[in-house]
């Protein structure tokens, strides 16, 4: 059962969850100064420097701090408007990869093909005949004898095939 956790805990998932948490944490605490610092003092010159964190309305013997709920929330829309902001920069970031992924692979498809074909092009076509070593006469690859010099081609492992002289083993 150990080994399963440490299996579990150190996958990546995990760790990569981990760390979100730890980063929220941080800018939890930049939102919530933003709102109680910079924010609620401006709200306050508009309300008639009303601090929302003192507001509340007692019942019996207990205290509803609505201010403090007011603050909160304000909290939450700020944090909620911030990742919002993150995720669209991250999305739009992944789109413009995607689309010069899609291009580039457009482009090498398209460079693969052109080099295919191009190669199927130059491939050469089996050649038909050959040349006698003796007059040099362009004879069929096939022949055993020269038709022009009637000379006997008996060494089959020097041919001269096309332009080229091969050497067969």
């Amino acid at each position: 059962m150990w080994k399963e956790f440490k299996e579990f805990a150190t996958k990546g998932n995990v760790i990569d969850l981990a760390i979100g948490v730890i980063i929220g944490g941080g800018f939890q605490s930049i939102v919530k100064s933003l709102v109680n610092d910079v924010i609620m003092p401006v709200v306050s010159i508009f309300t008639g420097k009303i601090d929302f964190n003192d507001m509340m309305i007692t019942i019996g013997g207990a205290s509803i701090k609505y201010g403090s709920f007011i603050t909160n929330t304000i909290n939450f829309f700020l944090m909620a408007f911030c990742v919002f902001l993150i995720v669209r920069y991250v999305n739009k970031i992944n789109k413009t990869l995607e689309e010069k992924s899609k291009e580039l692979n457009k482009k090498l498809e398209k460079e693969h093909k052109f080099f295919k074909k191009k190669k199927q092009k130059e491939e050469l076509p089996t050649p038909t005949t050959k040349f006698c070593p003796f007059c040099l006469s362009e004879i069929p690859i096939k022949a055993s004898r020269c038709s022009h010099c009637t000379s006997v081609l008996k060494e089959p492992h020097e041919e001269i095939v096309g332009e080229q002289l091969e050497i067969k083993e």
